[in-house]
C-alpha cells in the first residue's frame, strides 16, 4: 500500500509517516501541492492524505487539480478547519472523507481502511491470483486459509507482482515501486526480496512461481501441473 501525504507541518508529517510505516504502508510525504503533483506524475498511489493549509496554495486547489487531471484515488482531508461549511466545501471539491485535527491515529487508520474498501475506485481492497490473496488495507497474505508471514518489502514486491500477474513486470518499475522517494534504489535489494518471497511461496505450496525473465524483469505465474 502506497500513501501520498501532503502536510505543511514537518512534525505532523513525521508523526503520520511513522504511524503508516508501523502498519507496513509506504508513504511519500510532501509539504506543497506542487511537489505532490510532481510525485503523482511518477508514481501510483492508493490513497492521498491532504492538508488544506499548504504554503504554496490552498489544499482545495490541490484537490481540484488532481480531480481535473482524472485521478480517482481516494482523498482524505486532514485539517483544522472544522466548521460544517468548510467540510462541505472540501467534500464538494472531490474529497472522500474529512478528518479534523487533532485526531487519533487509530481513527485515521480506520478511516483509511474504510476508504480503501469503497467501490468503485481504481484501488481494489484485495488482490487474488491462484490460491493467493493479499488484503491491501491490512497487508495480510493468505494461501487458502493459511496465513503467510511476509516482511514489508516482500509484501510490497508481492503486491506489484500480483497487480501484474501473468505479465512480465519490468525490473525498473519494481525498483521504483519498491522504495519511497529519497530512498536508495538498488537491484540487489529487489533481488533479495524476490529470493525470500520465492521461498515463502514455495513453502506453503501456493501453486505459484516468480519467474525471472532475464534482462527484462519478473513474472508471477501459476506453476506447471
Amino acid at each position: 500500500m502506497r500513501v501520498l501525504l501532503i502536510e505543511d507541518s514537518l512534525r505532523l508529517r513525521q508523526l503520520i509517516s511513522e504511524t503508516l510505516r508501523d502498519v507496513h504502508w509506504q508513504v511519500d510525504a510532501f509539504a506543497t501541492g506542487e511537489d505532490a503533483r510532481h510525485a503523482m506524475s511518477g508514481a501510483d498511489y492508493d490513497i492521498v492524505l491532504l492538508d488544506l493549509g499548504l504554503p504554496d496554495e490552498d489544499g482545495i486547489e490541490t484537490l481540484g487539480s488532481l480531480r481535473k487531471l482524472g485521478h480517482q484515488i481516494p482523498v482524505l482531508i486532514l485539517t483544522a478547519r472544522s466548521t460544517i461549511d468548510e467540510r462541505i466545501v472540501g467534500l464538494d471539491a472531490g474529497a472522500d472523507d474529512y478528518l479534523v485535527k487533532p485526531f487519533n491515529n487509530g481513527e485515521l487508520l480506520a478511516r483509511m481502511r474504510a476508504l480503501l474498501r469503497r467501490p468503485p475506485r481504481s484501488v481494489m481492497p484485495e488482490l487474488a491470483f491462484g490460491r493467493l490473496t493479499l488484503n491491501l488495507a491490512t497487508s495480510l497474505v493468505n494461501c487458502g486459509n493459511e496465513p503467510i508471514s511476509l516482511a514489508p518489502r516482500e509484501c510490497a514486491v508481492l503486491e506489484h507482482l500480483m497487480r501484474n500477474a501473468g505479465r512480465v513486470l519490468p525490473k525498473r518499475k519494481l525498483e521504483s515501486a519498491f522504495s519511497e522517494f529519497g530512498d536508495e534504489r538498488t537491484s540487489n535489494a529487489v533481488e533479495l526480496a524476490i529470493s525470500r518471497l520465492r521461498k515463502k511461496l514455495e513453502y506453503v505450496d501456493t501453486g505459484l512461481v516468480v519467474e525471472t525473465i532475464r534482462g527484462v524483469g519478473y513474472m508471477l505465474r501459476e506453476s506447471n501441473p
